[in-house]
């Protein structure tokens, strides 16, 4: 890499907060502007998020990924703040969503379910262990796969198990997370062989800001035009998205001192509690009957307030668990 090279690397990554915000803005206007490219953006949306995904994948060494999966202190916290906390923000929350049973089933389809994905990303930006949420991503995949339809029969009651299709879970485990994390690997052995490899490894790292920026533009440019004639239900649920993001943060951290995990692993229990799995979930409610379309807005609208959400959370969440503190009880 040529030192102009490294130093627009460097430049990107010491502003990358001020381009994630850019790349939001940018991504509203393009979808207000062109609300037709949003279903082709659509399906860029995947591709773009394996890219970014490969190149977090491609910095963290398969034998430090081995090495996560022992970790049965950090595992027990995902699981808990993810499948006993958010079930019960989610219960004490929903008294006061709107009684439309549609935007109901939107909220609980997209919090019930935590985020696999670029939850990766933001995390690593913060500081978190994010190794260790990639080690964690099966197990909280399997988990909200079979988890889900429990869920939605304890809030809902009968009548909505069709809307649980293992299909778009299964899809977004072998294009987000099997496919990258295979060929982050390979490039990994080639680099440790050849110093070609290593050439194309390091060129490899340097896109993280830009990809995540193609991503932050692309999502959002894609699901703007959807909530056009949604505004009211939108607007309905944003106070409650926002509050999720607030509680977990606290609640994360609870938990994370519960288990007396470090800082770093803290930051991670406390990203896992709050992102949702919106781009897996989304899917689901596209394939709603009429009578529930409007389920899909409402979980395109956690989406927006997530990504913003996102951004504050790489600043504050470093502030509420200090790099060299061990969090621990008492």
């Amino acid at each position: 890499m040529s030192t102009a090279q490294g130093g627009l690397v460097q430049r990107m990554e010491d502003h990358q907060i001020a381009i994630y915000l850019a790349a939001l803005a940018s991504g509203a206007l393009l979808g207000w502007a062109a609300p037709a490219a949003g279903p082709g953006l659509e399906y860029a949306i995947n591709p773009v998020l394996g890219a970014l995904l490969f190149v977090t994948f491609l910095q963290v060494p398969a034998g430090d990924l081995l090495h996560s999966l022992r970790d049965g202190r950090f595992m027990g916290a995902a699981l808990v703040v993810n499948f006993v906390v958010v079930p019960l923000v989610v219960a004490a929350m929903f008294a006061f969503l709107p009684a439309d049973q549609a935007v109901r089933l939107g909220v609980l389809l997209v919090l019930l379910c935590p985020c696999v994905d670029y939850v990766i990303v933001f995390s690593g930006l913060a500081g978190a262990d994010s190794r260790r949420l990639l080690a964690a991503t099966p197990l909280l995949l399997i988990a909200q796969m079979l988890l889900l339809p429990v869920f939605l029969y304890l809030f809902m009651g009968s009548g909505l198990g069709h809307v649980v299709d293992a299909g778009p879970f299964l899809e977004a485990f072998f294009t987000l997370i099997v496919i990258p994390l295979a060929l982050a690997w390979a490039l990994q052995a080639w680099a440790a062989r050849r110093p070609a490899g290593r050439t194309v490894s390091r060129a490899a790292t340097t896109t993280m800001v830009p990809l995540m920026a193609a991503t932050l533009v692309t999502v959002v440019a894609s699901q703007v035009p959807e909530l056009g004639g949604s505004l009211g239900d939108v607007a309905a649920v944003v106070p409650c998205y926002a509050a999720f993001l607030v509680v977990m943060a606290c609640a994360g951290r609870a938990v994370a001192r519960l288990f007396r995990l470090d800082a770093a692993a803290s930051r991670a229990v406390i990203f896992t509690g709050a992102t949702r799995n919106s781009l897996v979930v989304l899917p689901l409610a596209l394939a709603l009957p009429d009578d529930l379309a409007v389920a899909a807005v409402v979980v395109v609208a956690q989406t927006l307030v997530e990504v913003l959400g996102m951004v504050a959370y790489v600043r504050l969440v470093p502030r509420l668990v200090p790099a060299r503190a061990v969090v621990t009880t008492g």
